[in-house]
């Protein structure tokens, strides 16, 4: 079979579909999709909400709960604990699939009709975490998002098998870390990227097996440096002493200075590590895995995101989460040992499952809800397998013969995931206004939704820039303080243990929310569109995450290696 071009529905850029790429559609019995990878991406993004959270009553229990779902959304929401409890059946919530209707519009009104869970997480698994949301296997941790395995972790974002990290964005194996991104298996690392098995390492970037390091770049097991300068051991401690690190005013000169020092130094084009046959961004430990972003342990797939834990083998289209998963085609949010899921969204283990939100542990279903350990089920309502599948094949054929049409014209046949208006959430609340951002107009002209921000309930104590510049003067009441954002000037809070944490390495207390405070670490991270540049050292064309805009030097892999190894 050839290449075919194809034009996508949304952007209208034309895109490419490859021999490879029909091997697969063919392996898991699905079309070709009509949507260009990047707004298949954005489009699964838009069912995401893991940071916006929200004051509600459970529709179970009437506890007073955080949950993900706004009150104006029209959806019936549980707090965690009835949620996962067998105080309701959810096959009672079955129901007749009706063939003069579309598909796609009967499974919208059906999931009005079933309970949300409040947060996306694995609640059986969580201890002393209850304000976290995308995440599982926590003790004792505090605004973490998309997380998992981590004790004693605050204000972090995409962190695996850590304890006491705080303010980090795609960390995994980690302790006693703070302010940094794209690290792994570190201990006492602070305000720095790109660097694994190191520890008391400040300011640095894209270093390996370092320690006792300061404002350093691309350094291979060395000690004992200060901007890339070899000093002995006594001298370098006279030295670090000499940086006021528990000023906020000096530390954010330091860090100015150190990203300013970073840049006179050459970065591979890619963020990888120990690959084979792999293209993307962030992508570590993979093979045979293109077109990637933020994937570790990945084999035989393309177009994957946010996979953090491994393996997965045999995926497309497939964002956030991991462990154990193959054969997965267009689908959010799932993991946990799955195997042939197709246009799925928070799914936890099973097999078989096709067009269907927050099922766990479930095979042989379609179209369903809300559903645990059960099989051949449509709509929540059971059947025999000779009937489900003779169902199953009607809906298809129907599907098929009248698809479902948006707005703007965008046609929905079996093979594509949910149509964007089937979102729990408005644009402005999901992962895609992090990594695609719009304005409201923008947003609108496309057909999707935008939330305003609700007015805030409650009243600034005191603004962040009015904060001791030192920690040292830093008193325990500025715990019963609401604090102005520097930024954005919304309130937020500090917390003992965030404190404590702060005092005992000796930083001051941060002048932003956390929101804002991701944000910035964002800014710095390659988001997930590559361009065309070429190697400042040799002139060999490479496809890198890296926008023309930015001013690091890009090397090509052999370059790099040959200069920093």
């Amino acid at each position: 079979m050839t290449s075919e071009n194809k034009t996508c529905q949304n952007c209208k850029r034309d895109f490419v579909i490859e021999p490879e790429d029909f091997d697969f559609y063919a392996r898991m019995k699905v079309p070709p999709p009509t949507f260009c990878p990047e707004c298949r991406f954005q489009r699964r993004l838009m069912f995401r909400n893991a940071m916006k959270l929200y004051k509600r009553a459970c529709g179970l229990c009437s506890k007073n709960i955080l949950s993900w779902i706004s009150t104006d959304k029209p959806f019936i929401v549980y707090c965690s604990s009835c949620y996962w409890s067998d105080k309701w059946d959810e096959l009672s919530y079955g129901r007749e699939y009706d063939p003069t209707r579309n598909f796609f519009e009967q499974y919208k009104d059906f999931l009005t009709s079933v309970p949300w869970p409040a947060l996306s997480v694995d609640y059986p698994t969580l201890v002393n975490s209850e304000f976290v949301n995308a995440a599982g296997h926590l003790k004792d941790c505090y605004l973490i998002f998309d997380a998992d395995y981590d004790e004693r972790s605050f204000y972090s974002v995409s962190i695996k098998h850590c304890a006491d990290v705080m303010d980090s964005y795609l960390v995994s194996a980690s302790e006693l870390c703070f302010q940094n991104i794209d690290s792994a298996r570190n201990n006492r690392l602070f305000f720095s990227e790109d660097c694994e098995d190191c520890h008391d390492v400040y300011f640095s970037r894209d270093m390996s097996g370092c320690s006792d390091c300061f404002s350093c770049v691309g350094l291979r097991r060395k000690q004992y440096n200060v901007f890339n300068k070899p000093y002995s051991k006594e001298d370098y401690f006279k030295k670090l002493a000499e940086f006021k690190l528990s000023s906020y005013s000096e530390l954010e000169k330091i860090k100015k200075e150190a990203q300013a020092f970073w840049l006179k130094y050459p970065q591979k084009y890619m963020h990888s590590l120990q690959n084979v046959n792999s293209s993307g961004e962030y992508v570590y430990y993979s093979k045979n895995t293109r077109d990637s972003y933020i994937v570790v342990g990945a084999e035989d797939s393309r177009f994957c995101q946010f996979l953090g834990i491994d393996p997965i083998k045999d995926s497309y289209d497939y964002s956030y989460w991991g462990n154990n998963a193959q054969n997965v085609y267009e689908c959010q949010d799932v993991g946990e040992g799955i195997n042939s899921l197709r246009f799925v969204y928070g799914c936890l283990g099973g097999f078989d499952v096709e067009y269907s939100m927050f099922c766990w542990s479930s095979q042989h279903v379609f179209g369903c809800a809300g559903l645990g350990k059960h099989s051949y089920c449509i709509f929540n309502k059971k059947y025999s397998k000779d009937d489900y599948e003779k169902l199953r094949a009607r809906i298809i054929e129907d599907m098929n013969q009248n698809p479902y049409t948006d707005s703007k014209g965008r046609v929905f046949r079996y093979g594509e995931f949910f149509p964007y208006d089937f979102s729990l959430f408005a644009y402005n609340e999901t992962d895609a206004q992090l990594l695609f951002p719009l304005s409201r107009s923008e947003a609108e002209s496309m057909g999707w939704h935008w939330r305003e921000e609700d007015s805030p309930a409650y009243k600034i104590t005191k603004q962040a820039m009015e904060l001791p510049d030192d920690i040292g003067d830093a008193k325990d009441d500025v715990l019963k303080e609401i604090l102005g954002c520097s930024s954005c000037g919304r309130g937020y809070r500090l917390i003992p243990a965030e404190v404590t944490l702060l005092k005992s390495w000796g930083f001051p207390l941060p002048r932003k929310c956390f929101e804002c405070r991701h944000r910035e670490r964002l800014s710095r991270v390659n988001l997930p569109h590559f361009y065309s540049r070429k190697c400042s050292r040799c002139g060999k064309e490479v496809i890198t995450s890296y926008s023309p805009e930015k001013p690091d030097i890009l090397y090509c892999e052999e370059c790099y290696n040959q200069e920093v190894g």
